[in-house]
């Protein structure tokens, strides 16, 4: 250990570079005097020069470390650093503080303005104080280090004798007795005695007892130290810091102010939502009945920000909040009964557009109607609303490489309804004499989109749902029956027909996935399709405006006749009026259809004045059909009208109960009559003006949505999106993917 020097008497003296305190002679050293309450006295005067070693006085260390033998020199990793060798390092767990290894017992060379500044209680700053390489100590760390657990701890320990020499004449010691000093193994033994009976009597003492014992032993001690605190078993008033066990879970007050209020606040937020969610509903249908009937909410079919109602599948109350109180219900032709409006449109919102994506209800075509080889392009900018009205323009402009450009929109797969009224409010384009425009309101069934050939190519026009030859192509199995080869269209050779046969027929095979479905009770497929009912196309007829209100059917009877000797099948109200159509039917479609006068003023090239046209239908067998003109019933088709033809071989033709939608249309086509290219180029452009659109049904039957249950078409549109969206794909053999369902009359099942 360096310059260490073993002593007779145990004694340890380092020679480290540390201060000593200068003595008078190289056997004594200068000890710090107390007062009578442990603090050190101030010293007239230290030595300023640097110590010298000399001899040591027995039992009394020199040097400036003391310690027993017991204990090793280590250097101090205090200040989170090293001090390098031969620097101030040395401390152990026996030193009075963790700083009395650079304060040692002799001290000498101190550079001190006021001695009272190196003792605790001092008020005076240090002034360029060096113990020899040592660092600078603030008073404040040198007290807290001397008042510390660990300086205590010390005086219990093996190294009582260095204590003892630094501290001789403390006032403990002499309260205690133990004289100026001690020096054998005896007095530290009773001195240690005295001090453990202290603190185990103060263990036992009540609160106020042990104050007073603790302020006794408060002006004993040294630097106000209590050991009696160090043994203290009682709580203190900082524990709850160091427990943090929840003791709220030992209380058994299970009410309290803040518990209520937290309470009142969940209840209070629950309310506010049942009322808002349930309360204003129920308290707004009370207080305004007709909230639902006007769609004044949001979200629940109720008007968006542009003033339109959302397409909501089967949901019954769509109905425009323009639409007129008193337009709400209908007296049924057939039953007198009161229908409910279940749909409507007014067209008040100006300039809508009908571009797909626009509208919730509507969508606007862009094509080429090739079916009936019309001369224009339907184009979506050729639909719009102005004026309170939907405007559909035809004009004579080249488009598309046609000479002619008109309009065409339609609910499909957006709104459809099965059974019930449809009625729309029109001004007819042009005038009621010059012929050639083609305008019409018609619907479809959902399976087939119109102006889109592939859907169409054995759906149209059929209504059928029984197995046999009219669901073949032609309606001929093996050539037979002949009626299908000689009582047809004169102007087809007299054949009945060149539809290619009904592809979603009853005769589908059992486990075929093609069809859409459902099936009979006896496990066969409904027949499906995609069936025509017209509320009116308009015309002129002996040089007046007329229109004609028509159903389309397929399979097809003999002539195309339909069975008409009495009023269970057909009936004319007013044949003033109306009269039924000479026109039948041609190869592609057979047609009930019956021509009634028009309103000669309500035309947009006349007055412009608006006819309301409509029908009622009921779908099946036993359904009808009633055609309704300028408010007032036309004529009406029973479904025994079209019941089976045994010389053609076909059975019962059903009135449609498949989901229709509604289309409007405004073009021209020679197929349809004679166009009068010259009277009517004056008039270019025209228009046809409708004012509203309105749906009614029976409460007891409603059936609104383009994919019901007993008729589901979502499905199967999903199943080939190509033949649904592309409109140049004309037969249904073009679309990918498509398989044409088998029929068991003809196929292998």
């Amino acid at each position: 250990m360096g310059g260490a020097e073993k002593k007779e008497d145990g004694w340890l003296i380092l020679d480290l570079h540390s201060p000593s305190v200068a003595s008078e002679s190289t056997n004594s050293r200068a000890v710090p005097a107390y007062d009578h309450r442990g603090y050190p006295t101030r010293q007239a005067s230290f030595e300023t020069t640097r110590p010298v070693a000399g001899p040591p006085t027995p039992k009394s260390p020199t040097g400036p470390l003391v310690s027993d033998p017991e204990i090793k020199n280590y250097p101090s990793d205090s200040h989170n650093g090293r001090h390098p060798q031969g620097s101030l390092g040395y401390s152990h767990k026996a030193s009075l503080s963790p700083l009395a290894a650079h304060f040692p017992v002799g001290l000498s060379a101190l550079d001190i303005s006021a001695g009272s500044d190196f003792f605790p209680g001092g008020h005076s700053n240090l002034s360029n104080r060096t113990f020899g390489s040592g660092p600078s100590l603030a008073p404040s760390i040198y007290e807290s280090s001397m008042r510390s657990h660990a300086s205590f701890s010390s005086f219990q320990d093996s190294d009582m004798d260095s204590v003892t020499q630094l501290r001789a004449d403390d006032p403990f010691t002499r309260a205690m007795g133990l004289g100026a000093g001690i020096n054998g193994e005896k007095e530290r033994r009773e001195r240690n005695e005295l001090q453990s009976m202290y603190t185990l009597k103060s263990l036992r003492l009540g609160p106020k007892q042990k104050k007073r014992e603790n302020s006794k032993l408060h002006d004993l001690l040294p630097f106000h130290i209590d050991p009696s605190q160090w043994h203290h078993m009682d709580p203190e008033e900082d524990d709850s810091l160091h427990h943090p066990d929840d003791m709220d879970k030992h209380d058994t007050v299970y009410f309290s102010k803040r518990g209520l209020a937290n309470l009142g606040c969940l209840l209070f937020l629950f309310l506010t939502v049942v009322m808002i969610f349930a309360g204003y509903p129920v308290i707004t249908y009370y207080y305004h009945p007709n909230h639902m009937d006007n769609n004044g909410a949001y979200n629940l079919g109720g008007i968006n920000a542009t003033g339109q109602v959302p397409s909501i599948t089967n949901f019954f109350q769509l109905i425009d909040p323009e639409t007129p109180p008193e337009a709400y219900t209908h007296t049924s032709a057939e039953t007198g009964e009161e229908w409910e409006l279940v749909f409507s449109d007014e067209f008040n919102q100006e300039g809508r557009t009908f571009n797909p994506g626009d509208d919730p209800f509507w969508e606007a075509v862009d094509l080429h109607y090739w079916q009936t080889n019309n001369l224009e392009w339907y184009d979506p900018k050729r639909v719009t609303t102005k004026d309170g009205k939907l405007v559909i323009t035809l004009d004579k402009i080249v488009s598309h490489g046609m000479n002619f450009e008109g309009g065409m929109m339609s609910s499909w797969n957006q709104f459809c309804f099965s059974g019930g009224y449809v009625e729309a409010s029109v001004s007819l384009p042009g005038t009621n004499d010059i012929p050639g425009l083609w305008p019409a309101i018609w619907t479809m069934g959902n399976l087939g989109r119109a102006g889109y050939g592939g859907t169409l190519d054995g759906t149209w026009p059929y209504s059928y749902d029984t197995c046999d030859v009219g669901t073949l192509p032609n309606q001929t199995l093996n050539g037979k029956p002949e009626t299908s080869l000689t009582n047809g269209d004169p102007n087809n050779g007299d054949e009945l027909s060149y539809l290619p046969g009904q592809r979603l027929s009853s005769c589908t095979c059992e486990d075929d996935p093609h069809h859409p479905g459902p099936k009979h009770e006896d496990g066969t497929w409904v027949g499906r399709s995609a069936p025509e009912i017209d509320m009116f196309e308009a015309t002129i007829d002996d040089g007046k405006g007329k229109v004609s209100q028509s159903g389309q059917w397929a399979p097809f009877s003999s002539h195309y006749y339909f069975k008409n000797t009495s009023d269970k099948y057909y009936k004319v109200y007013d044949e003033d009026e109306t009269k039924v159509n000479t026109y039948l039917g041609s190869v592609y479609q057979q047609a009930t259809s019956a021509l009634s006068m028009t309103k000669q003023d309500c035309y947009t090239n006349e007055k412009g004045c608006f006819e309301s046209y409509g029908f009622e239908y009921k779908g099946g067998p036993d359904g009808y059909i009633t055609w309704i003109n300028d408010d007032k019933k036309a004529w009406t088709i029973r479904g025994p009208a079209m019941g089976p033809d045994e010389e053609a071989q076909v059975g019962q033709r059903l009135v449609p109960d498949e989901p229709m939608y509604i289309i409007l249309n405004f073009g021209l086509s020679e197929n349809f009559g004679a166009i009068h290219f010259v009277g009517l180029d004056p008039l270019w452009p025209i228009t046809m003006e409708v004012d509203y659109v309105r749906v009614y049904q029976d409460p007891k039957k409603r059936n609104i949505g383009c994919d019901p249950a007993d008729r589901p078409t979502a499905a199967y549109i999903a199943q080939f999106p190509e033949a649904y969206s592309n409109p140049n794909i004309t037969v249904f053999g073009d679309v990918p993917g498509a398989v044409w369902p088998e029929n068991r009359l003809v196929d292998d099942c």
